[in-house]
């Protein structure tokens, strides 16, 4: 996977909640942090989101976005 962003954050999905149109997803990064993004219930699950799983928060000047290898 190749792209601009340099803000790359490894960490694991601790919680997941679904709605009607987008799911909330909550990853704890390596110190205990929490970083939560919001994203579409498809993409999740094109994704494959799911809790206990590693993903990455790719934060850019405007947004985060989720990523998993």
């Amino acid at each position: 996977m190749k792209i601009s962003a340099r803000n790359i954050l490894k960490g694991k999905i601790v919680s997941m909640v679904s709605g009607t149109v987008n799911t909330e997803v909550q990853l704890e990064l390596p110190g205990g942090d929490i970083i939560v993004s919001v994203l579409t219930k498809e993409a999740a699950q094109k994704l494959e989101l799911e809790v206990g799983k590693t993903a990455y928060a790719v934060i850019d000047a405007y947004n985060v976005l989720m990523g998993v290898d």
